[in-house]
C-alpha cells in the first residue's frame, strides 16, 4: 500500500522570500469542514481516506510519533483492519536472544514508525530540510486546517511573472514567503481510494487535512459533547434555582 514519495518537508522547512513577492502569503481560502462549529464532527469516511493519503504519500517523509495504530479504531476501522494496516510497517524491537535488535511487522499496540533512524538521516535524505512530525501540525500552524489544505493546493508550475525561485524550492500561494522545499506532494489520481471516491487534488488535501485535524485533537468530539452537557445542565439549574428563588421570597413584600 505504501508508495514512495520523492518530496520534502510539508509545511515548514527551507523557504526564502521570493524576487517580487510578498514575505506574507495570502490567507488561505476557508473550507466548509464537517468538524467545524460547536455541533460539528468527524466524517469517519473522510478520515480513513485521509490516513489512506497519509500512509501512500506523506510518511515517506513524516513521522506521526503520537499516533498509535490501535487509535485507528475510533475512525471506523475494525480491528481485523488495524492488524493488517499495522502489519504494513516494520518497527524495532529486540533485543533477542543473542542481544541483538531486529526488525518485525507493527502491530496495534506499536506507534506509527519514523520514516528515518534520526533527524540527520532526515535531513540527509531532504536536502538538510527536516520534516515535521504531523501528529500536531494542525495545532502548530496559524490557520490551522484552512492552512495545511491551502498549503496542499497552493503550488503553481510555473510561478507567476516576474518571480525568481531559488534553486530546489516551489511557488506555493499560501506559504510564507511563496518558495518552499516540498515539491508538491498530491496530484489527481495520486492515491485510489479504497471506497471509490474519486482522488482529485483538492479531495485527497481535504482528506488528510481532516484526517490530521483528527490526529492533532482525538477528543474534539469527546469534549463538545461534555461542554454541551454543562451548558444544558447549567441552564436548568438556572431555571431551578430562580423558581426556588420566586418560591422563598414569594411571601415578602418588594
Amino acid at each position: 500500500m505504501k508508495k514512495i514519495l520523492a518530496a520534502t518537508a510539508l509545511a515548514a522547512a527551507l523557504w526564502a522570500p521570493a524576487a517580487g513577492a510578498s514575505s506574507e502569503a495570502p490567507t488561505p481560502p476557508s473550507v466548509e469542514w464537517s468538524f467545524n462549529g460547536l455541533f460539528g464532527t468527524f466524517d469517519r469516511g473522510q478520515l480513513q481516506r485521509g490516513y489512506q493519503v497519509y500512509a501512500e504519500v506523506c510518511h515517506s517523509c513524516h513521522a506521526l510519533s503520537l499516533m498509535a495504530f490501535r487509535n485507528l479504531q475510533q475512525i471506523g476501522f475494525s480491528e481485523e483492519q488495524v492488524a493488517q494496516l499495522a502489519a504494513q510497517f516494520e518497527v524495532q524491537d529486540g533485543p533477542n536472544d543473542e542481544g541483538d535488535m531486529f526488525m518485525r511487522p507493527a502491530r496495534a499496540s506499536d506507534h506509527v514508525p519514523s520514516p528515518f533512524a534520526n533527524e540527520q538521516a532526515a535531513r540527509f535524505a531532504n536536502n538538510g530540510a527536516y520534516p515535521p512530525d504531523q501528529s500536531l501540525i494542525v495545532k502548530a500552524r496559524k490557520g490551522g486546517s484552512d492552512y495545511i489544505h491551502g498549503i496542499l493546493v497552493g503550488y503553481r508550475d510555473p510561478p507567476p511573472e516576474g518571480v525568481t525561485l531559488n534553486e530546489g524550492m516551489h511557488f506555493n500561494d499560501y506559504f510564507p514567503g511563496h518558495q518552499i522545499a516540498m515539491a508538491p506532494p498530491l496530484s489527481d489520481g495520486r492515491v485510489e481510494y479504497a471506497d471509490g471516491t474519486e482522488a482529485t487534488l483538492d479531495q485527497q488535501a481535504k482528506d488528510v487535512t481532516a484526517f490530521l485535524t483528527w490526529v492533532s485533537e482525538p477528543t474534539l468530539e469527546e469534549r463538545r459533547r461534555l461542554g454541551i452537557s454543562v451548558i444544558l445542565f447549567l441552564i436548568v439549574l438556572t431555571g431551578l434555582l430562580y423558581a426556588l428563588k420566586r418560591q422563598i421570597w414569594s411571601d415578602v413584600d418588594h
